[in-house]
């Protein structure tokens, strides 16, 4: 059997996760807190990153998040992250956060970011994230 192509693998690794933003995410003006927000968005970029590469990998960088749009509590938000690039030991991954009302159809894209991961070894050294034979 012919392994994937690289192309092939990015598009398998794509994670989608959804939340319902309750109370307790949310900040003073009733939205969803960034730092919560971040550290979703660090999660689902780390599963795709561990399901492209299928070793371990740690996050290096925060690459920029935007937050064009406020994420208001009772509603439903989707996470999308797409590997995006593979370096040697390292690959980027792009996560999207939409949002939807509960109750109606619909929902528009409100944060946007990029995370880098670096494949280590058990000793935590960088090492290839592509195996090649």
């Amino acid at each position: 059997m012919t392994p994937p192509s690289l192309d092939e693998r990015m598009a398998a690794s794509e994670t989608r996760i959804f939340k319902a933003v309750f109370p307790n995410t949310t900040n003073h003006y009733d939205t969803l807190f960034g730092g919560h927000a971040m550290q979703l968005m660090d999660e689902v970029a780390f599963i795709a990153a561990t399901r492209f590469a299928r070793k371990r990998v740690v996050t290096v960088s925060s690459d920029q998040i935007d937050f064009n749009k406020s994420i208001p509590a009772g509603t439903i938000i989707e996470l999308v992250a797409h590997v995006v690039h593979v370096g040697r030991t390292s690959l980027k991954v792009n996560v999207d956060i939409f949002v939807e009302q509960m109750y109606e159809e619909g929902r528009e894209k409100a944060i946007e970011g990029s995370f880098t991961f670096v494949a280590v070894d058990e000793h935590k050294q960088p090492i290839p994230v592509l195996d090649h034979s």
